[in-house]
């Protein structure tokens, strides 16, 4: 199994992100998807998740109405679109999934 994160970056307060997760070495349309984040000094947290199949996502309160997670199967990827995004989004963002973790991107809010 291999879950590669790619998307993130430095973005000013207000700015978007896209973030992709790119996987493979399994049937990704069986398993549910999720990112997952760290900031510093801080445990990690579930951010989205999204199933195998429907369109029965969810969200951290912390991010609900920013950002939007959703997956393209026949590209065996899944995404996660953030917008206005807050100094407190600052954090490496993980993805997750058939008991499976991506070695994270960095995203950096400031101004």
């Amino acid at each position: 199994v291999q879950l590669v994160e790619s998307g993130g970056g430095l973005v000013q307060p207000g700015g978007s992100l896209r973030l992709s997760c790119a996987a493979s070495g399994f049937t990704f349309s069986r398993y549910a998807m999720s990112w997952y984040r760290q900031a510093p000094e801080k445990a990690r947290e579930l951010v989205a998740t999204i199933p195998s199949v429907g369109a029965s996502t969810n969200y951290a309160d912390s991010v609900k109405g920013r950002f939007t997670i959703s997956r393209d199967n026949a590209k065996n990827t899944v995404y996660l679109q953030m917008n206005s995004l807050k100094p407190e989004d600052t954090a490496v963002y993980y993805c997750n999934g058939a008991f499976s973790w991506g070695q994270g991107t960095l995203v950096t809010v400031s101004s």
